[in-house]
C-alpha cells in the first residue's frame, strides 16, 4: 500500500466513522480528521508527480550530455 492509499484509506475511515456518530462533536472531529488526511493524500501525490517529472527532466539531461 502506498502513502498516498494510506492516506486516502484513512480519510475513508474518518468519513464512514462520522456517517455512524450520534454526537455532533465527534462527527466534526471525524470530519476534520477526514479533510486532514485528503490534504495529506493530495500534497502526496502533488510531491510523487512532481518527483517523477524531475526524474524524467534529470534523464532526459543526461542523456544529451553524451
Amino acid at each position: 500500500m502506498t502513502e498516498i492509499e494510506l492516506f486516502r484509506a484513512r480519510a475513508d475511515e474518518a468519513g464512514n466513522a462520522a456517517a455512524s456518530c450520534d454526537l455532533d462533536n465527534v462527527r466534526e472531529r471525524h470530519l476534520r480528521a477526514q479533510a486532514a488526511w485528503e490534504a495529506m493524500a493530495v500534497r502526496a501525490e502533488r510531491v510523487a508527480n512532481q518527483r517523477a517529472l524531475n526524474e524524467a527532466e534529470k534523464e532526459a539531461r543526461s542523456a544529451v550530455a553524451f
